[in-house]
């Protein structure tokens, strides 16, 4: 019997004897040093699936089936015991008359949960008393063993752009005209890019090719059900909240990676001495500033922007701390801060009603935000450099940063290497792609 079905019969047999007031029970895993979630996690039957790896790869969790769904994390918050989280986010822009299957937010509180904090794993259940049974059924139904996910072997034949280098220059075109006109001063464009393949990729497969290749990022993976999963690889944190202690970040500001030492170097003084990235870095800054003072006692800013250098490209970051103000929930953090200026513009509800009106696709989950929410410790990734997997189609996703002085052709090809991200995990060959029409 290996440790974790010892664990799961410890856990089924405490079930069984446990108060009806008990939320949540534990117990630790000893576990093989190679021992792969991903892995594991595509060997079980549960649904929801949510995989989310910290940016500093010291936690990494799988959470399986649901007790109980939330659209709104708030309600949440008010039920959750103190050691309960509950997975999901917010997405970029809803249900819309593009998209009838978004919700503007979906959270659930998991059957169980399989985590690792640096070498110590754990699994846990969460257990309301009208729910006992449903987590033995969900319980019984945990694989131990697990299959190797294959490598990718699917390689692309064909890309649709949407909008196509016609539509995005128009694009363009209306928001320098926008900004001229003082509409707003910034807004972020994006451009969805379906893959054709020549043989199907599940979303483990693509995650995990990506931890493996993406490094410094979150990776994460929300499945509702086998036919439809948003994966992801984000430099972005939207925050991190321990307890009264918060931390987040302004990221914006890109160029790529140098085909060498020296032109790397290069790139990257480029970029921090170039006044349009900073300028647009700056304005991330100022708007997360805006919203965070009602909710804060204390506040530090970064007085200088950082390099974020990954695999294709590199960012700007500027970090920011602060302690919050008594009763400031997370759901409120959450609401207040998605979507940021980093992708969706300045001022936010201008810059939003553009987007809606010319962008020819909806974003859904694409630039909202994802992670987890508990009473005293919640975090949450920004849903960038990110796919949708849904029907056999591969969806990617990228945005840039338009203000004063950006161009449709620069921009374009700052999609294509954000794009890049994850197209080329998939691609037999790298290399700057060809315009194709959506």
């Amino acid at each position: 019997m290996t440790a974790l079905q010892k664990a799961v019969e410890f856990l089924i047999n405490k079930i069984q004897q446990s108060a009806a007031t008990t939320q949540r029970l534990t117990v630790k895993l000893e576990l093989p040093a190679n021992t792969d979630l991903i892995d594991w996690m595509e060997s079980q039957p549960l649904f929801p699936k949510f995989y989310w790896q910290s940016r500093d790869s010291r936690e990494e969790v799988v959470a399986l089936g649901q007790i109980r769904t939330f659209t709104d994390p708030k309600a949440a918050e008010q039920v959750l015991d103190t050691e309960q989280r509950i997975w999901g986010g917010r997405s970029f822009d809803g249900r819309t008359h593009r998209n009838q299957r978004c919700l503007s937010s979906f959270f659930f509180l998991p059957v169980l949960e399989v985590s690792r904090v640096d070498g110590d794993w754990q699994l846990a259940v969460n257990l309301s008393d009208e729910h006992r049974q449903k987590v033995l059924d969900g319980l019984a139904q945990i694989s131990a063993d697990s299959a190797e996910v294959p490598a990718i072997t699917s390689k692309i034949l064909g890309r649709r752009y949407s909008p196509d280098f016609s539509g995005w220059s128009q694009m363009i075109s209306n928001a320098l005209d926008a900004i001229s006109n003082k509409v707003f001063e910034k807004v972020v464009l994006a451009r969805k890019t379906t893959l054709t393949l020549d043989a199907p990729v599940a979303p483990a497969q693509l995650l995990k090719a990506s931890r493996s290749r993406n490094h410094h990022s979150f990776h994460f993976m929300m499945a509702m059900d086998a036919k439809h999963c948003f994966v992801g690889s984000t430099p972005e944190r939207l925050f991190l909240r321990q307890e009264r202690d918060l931390h987040t970040e302004a990221v914006a500001g890109t160029t790529g990676r140098g085909a060498n030492a020296e032109e790397d170097a290069n790139l990257a003084q480029w970029l921090l001495d170039d006044s349009k990235n900073r300028y647009e870095n700056r304005l991330v800054v100022d708007d997360i500033v805006s919203r965070l003072v009602p909710r804060c006692s204390s506040m530090n800013v970064a007085q200088t922007p950082e390099l974020i250098q990954l695999r294709k490209v590199q960012h700007l970051k500027r970090g920011i701390d602060a302690q919050l103000n008594d009763q400031v929930y997370s759901a409120e953090l959450l609401e207040s801060l998605q979507p940021t200026a980093a992708i969706a513009g300045l001022p936010r509800d201008e810059a939003l009603a553009f987007i809606s009106e010319n962008e020819p696709f909806a974003r859904g989950w694409y630039s909202g935000a994802v992670g987890f929410l508990s009473g005293n410790r919640s975090e949450f990734c920004v849903a960038i450099r990110s796919a949708l997997i849904m029907d056999g189609e591969v969806h990617l996703f990228a945005g840039a940063g338009i203000v004063p002085g950006s161009t449709a052709d620069s921009e374009w090809k700052e999609l294509d290497r954000k794009t890049s991200t994850l197209c080329s995990l998939l691609a037999s060959e790298e290399g700057e792609w060809e315009r194709k029409t959506a």
